[in-house]
């Protein structure tokens, strides 16, 4: 069984109903015998690697569809590291930093080995391979490095298509020898748009109501509107206008986390919400996310004279989360400085 989100993802640049400024920029590429090293960035769920898997369907043809993945291991100082890859006979993909801090060591081994080695068919195939890097902005530095060190030694033998999203954690020797793609995420009327073309393309009849409501639930996000409106289908059907859509429970749990943080600022409250932190870090939820959800909840509940600086507070300790190695030392840290902040807030108000 196929999830609606990869049945209905569109294959070519023709398919696709946002971002067409985009996609002709791409298409005009195509055409050419080359292309250079290609840097997509944006939210998540706004269709970087369709529009990337679009452009390689545009060179090579529908064979790029055909992806098996493979594992591959690797001894890092007597550890062995495993690696999902994902390949066709036309490109590979990976995200390096499922190997955490080994990601340098990975990207080493493997870039070497693919960019190093020749085409088996020089007929059907460009003279390059094709790498695609999931997620580089949680890359390291050294493993950022690597990248950029491919680049100028396979020239010839590799193009690397990056996905990001954010561009500015990429360092800038890498975004230098890179061909910018800005994809931006749909606004509410282009996800309502693709939810009431997903239901009719299954035979659903679904209120206008409830589509606005996965839409704006969403936030922009393509990929989590077209997974509520499958969870929704499952949950109840026919559908009602005002039936519940179904929230990730870790969302339910950080938004708790937040409120217990803005209900009491002691010593004892901070020590249940490491214990939070770690319960949502266990369950591999992005320490970025993280902070930015417990950011959020809390500027909703929160006075506008303070927003300002506790904003501020918590970019510093993403900057922190980013280049550090232990990730509950920061996310605890801006737990405490809000505390602190807030405690002192309140102290004054009551003088």
């Amino acid at each position: 069984m196929t999830l609606w989100v990869d049945e209905y993802r569109p294959t070519s640049f023709d398919e696709l109903t946002f971002n067409t400024e985009e996609a002709l920029q791409l298409q005009n590429l195509a055409k050419k015998d080359d292309f250079p090293h290609l840097l997509f960035h944006g939210p998540s769920g706004s269709g970087k690697r369709t529009m990337a898997m679009c452009l390689l369907q545009q060179i090579y043809g529908s064979g790029v569809q055909k992806i098996n993945i493979k594992q591959r291991e690797f001894t890092v100082n007597e550890a062995k590291l495993t690696l999902n890859v994902g390949a066709s006979l036309y490109h590979f993909e990976i995200n390096p930093s499922d190997c955490g801090n080994k990601d340098r060591l990975v990207i080493q081994a493997l870039l070497k080995d693919i960019a190093s080695t020749q085409q088996l068919n020089s007929i059907d195939q460009k003279p390059y391979k094709v790498i695609i890097i999931h997620e580089c902005d949680s890359l390291t530095k050294l493993a950022q490095n690597a990248i950029r060190r491919t680049m100028e030694k396979y020239i010839t033998s590799c193009r690397l298509i990056l996905l990001c999203n954010s561009s500015s954690q990429i360092i800038s020797p890498v975004r230098s020898r890179c061909l910018h793609v800005r994809v931006a995420a749909p606004s509410l009327s282009e996800v309502s748009a693709v939810i009431n073309k997903v239901a009719i393309q299954e035979g659903l009849e679904i209120p206008s109501g409830l589509v606005d409501r996965i839409a704006c639930q969403a936030k922009g996000n393509l990929r989590r509107a077209l997974l509520a409106l499958e969870a929704c289908k499952v949950y109840r059907y026919p559908f009602e206008e005002d039936q519940n859509i179904h929230v990730p429970e870790w969302e339910i749990y950080t938004k708790e986390t937040a409120m217990k943080i803005l209900h009491e600022q002691t010593p004892q409250a901070l020590l249940e919400i490491r214990g939070r932190l770690y319960e949502l870090l266990i369950h591999c939820i992005p320490p970025s996310v993280i902070l930015k959800e417990l950011l959020n909840h809390i500027l909703d509940n929160l006075d506008d004279s303070l927003k300002a600086e506790i904003t501020n507070w918590a970019a510093f300790y993403e900057h922190r989360i980013k280049t550090g190695t232990k990730q509950i030392y920061h996310l605890e840290a801006f737990v405490a400085k809000f505390m602190f902040l807030y405690k002192k807030f309140i102290a004054e108000l009551c003088l």
